[in-house]
């Protein structure tokens, strides 16, 4: 599998199946190699019928297996922020308010409904 994550981690919430892209983790992979410190996974994997992806128009990004939430807030996400930017990634996410703070990564294309790259918070 990958060397810092389970399969547990990465099925979808929704009906408990994989569908992480191999060569997207091997990146998540690397990036918490060079990071060095823990990347607690709110979300990973999400089927067409999981809440969130099915009130969407168009598949979300972690329905393409090439998205992932890692849960951290403060110092770590700004460290996490900046190894994202120099690896490559080209979606960021930024949730630092509440209880559930995290740092959404993925790496799409560009789309007319989807540009990239692109940074956003929630």
């Amino acid at each position: 599998m990958y060397k810092y994550f389970t399969e547990k981690e990465l099925v979808c919430r929704h009906c408990n199946k994989t569908g992480m892209d191999d060569e997207f983790m091997q990146k998540v992979d690397t990036l918490r190699e060079k990071m060095g410190f823990s990347f607690p996974v709110n979300s990973a994997y999400r089927c067409k019928n999981h809440p969130i992806e099915a009130r969407k128009a168009f598949p979300g990004a972690h329905a393409s297996g090439r998205a992932i939430d890692i849960g951290v807030s403060g110092e770590e996400a700004y460290k996490l922020i900046q190894g994202a930017l120099e690896a490559g990634f080209t979606g960021i996410g930024v949730s630092q308010k509440g209880p559930t703070r995290f740092v959404h990564l993925d790496n799409l294309e560009s789309q007319n409904f989807r540009p990239r790259p692109h940074v956003w918070s929630y």
